[in-house]
């Protein structure tokens, strides 16, 4: 039974005013050769299979081919929710896609429903392997509020519960594996899923934490012995405290910037009657190069020029430039734009470096914060913008009459 592992797909993200739409599909495209090349029997998504709880049209227009093509390819898919997912879009079409090979775990519910029975490849009815498919666990799911508990208690409260719904399905999934064992004459891999954050996972700034009070990372012992779990949520690719069968293959598109160097990949998993044979990363190819450079202006414009060998005037490089030294400059952005006339480039932000005026601003503020009026605390840090003068004294006025409207309605 071989499974190809991805998750975090985030379709219909709006980037910095960028679809991408285009990367997506070419991404679905992939996939299918992928499939085929190496007689993928299940492919499972651990969750975030939208960026928001509404996507866009074209964002189910995509979800949509990447379900018939697998169907036709005859190749099951399983999809679970993450913490983008809206349950009740996942749950509008399941039904539909049942019959399309697809399974959707939109949501948490009584254990034994959580159990997924995936068919070897070219059949649709021999088990290849049972699934304790986990969705993203929100607290409500599994746990009821108690009244005084500290930050802390909650969530020792929520892992103890995450631990314990964990166990409960895969207390059911070894029932399945038993059951099938007797009518099959032969042992079924059982495996699990998550989207969560797991302890020692390195995380990156495009992957944005669900919501005050959410557990802050499970720790691996936790889990359940599965032959192999996958793991999503976290987009950089990643063993799980170096175990070889705890897994996050990593978003296969870069979300952001910090992403921009890594090599995304999905993971082709084999098992057997034994259990887990082998880990595979496929990579994936780059439909879109995302690069950052930074460097101080005597050096930039071949920062931009090498970044912009990577690019084509019909796909050109989107670029994130940040600019060291000379970051007090006015006219930055003017200065940039010409730089990059005539290269196959898109620059979607520029950020300065003010690492040392903030560190300036906070010394001041802490050797006189006591002599200081709000009025001049903000005065102060306008100063580190540049800004037209009318533009300052508009910001200065509006902080005025903010702090008067407070004043007033404290008396």
């Amino acid at each position: 039974m071989r499974i190809l592992h991805t998750s975090d797909w985030h379709l219909g993200q709006h980037f910095m005013g960028k679809s991408r739409q285009a990367e997506h599909q070419a991404l679905i495209d992939w996939l299918l050769v992928q499939v085929e090349a190496h007689a993928v029997g299940a492919v499972l998504i651990a969750g975030d299979i939208f960026d928001t709880g509404a996507p866009p049209s074209y964002a189910r227009e995509l979800y949509s081919h990447l379900v018939v093509g697998l169907h036709r390819a005859g190749v099951a898919l399983l999809l679970l929710g993450g913490n983008h997912d809206s349950v009740a879009t996942l749950r509008e079409s399941r039904s539909l896609l049942a019959f399309l090979s697809t399974t959707v775990v939109a949501d948490v519910n009584n254990p034994a429903d959580q159990l997924v029975v995936l068919p070897r490849r070219g059949t649709s009815a021999e088990p290849g392997c049972i699934v304790c498919a986990v969705p993203f666990i929100r607290a409500r799911d599994v746990l009821q509020s108690q009244a005084g508990q500290s930050a802390q208690e909650k969530q020792q409260s929520m892992q103890v519960a995450i631990q314990a719904y964990y166990q409960a399905v895969y207390a059911a999934g070894q029932a399945r594996q038993a059951e099938l064992q007797r009518e099959l004459g032969r042992s079924v891999p059982l495996i699990a899923t998550g989207h969560l954050t797991t302890v020692g996972a390195s995380s990156n700034e495009s992957v944005r934490e669900i919501y005050v009070g959410s557990l802050d990372a499970f720790p691996t012992a936790a889990f359940p012995p599965a032959d192999y779990i996958a793991l999503g949520h976290i987009h950089k690719p990643q063993k799980v405290g170096g175990v070889e069968h705890i897994r996050y293959c990593g978003s296969p598109i870069a979300l952001g910037f910090d992403e921009a160097r890594q090599q995304k990949e999905m993971l082709l998993v084999e098992l057997d009657e034994r259990g887990l044979v082998s880990v595979t990363a496929l990579p994936v190819p780059r439909f879109q190069s995302l690069v950052s450079v930074s460097a101080n202006l005597a050096t930039l414009a071949g920062a931009i020029a090498t970044a912009a060998a990577k690019g084509t005037f019909e796909k050109p490089v989107w670029l994130e430039v940040t600019v060291a030294e000379d970051d007090y400059l006015s006219d930055l952005p003017a200065r940039i734009s010409e730089m990059t006339q005539g290269l196959p480039v898109e620059v979607l932000r520029v950020r300065r470096q003010r690492a040392n005026t903030a560190g300036t601003l906070d010394g001041d503020i802490l050797e006189t914060l006591d002599e200081l009026s709000p009025e001049d605390v903000f005065a102060r840090r306008l100063a580190q913008e540049d800004l037209p003068p009318a533009m300052q004294e508009a910001l200065g006025q509006r902080f005025r009459e903010v702090v008067k409207s407070i004043t007033e309605g404290a008396v």
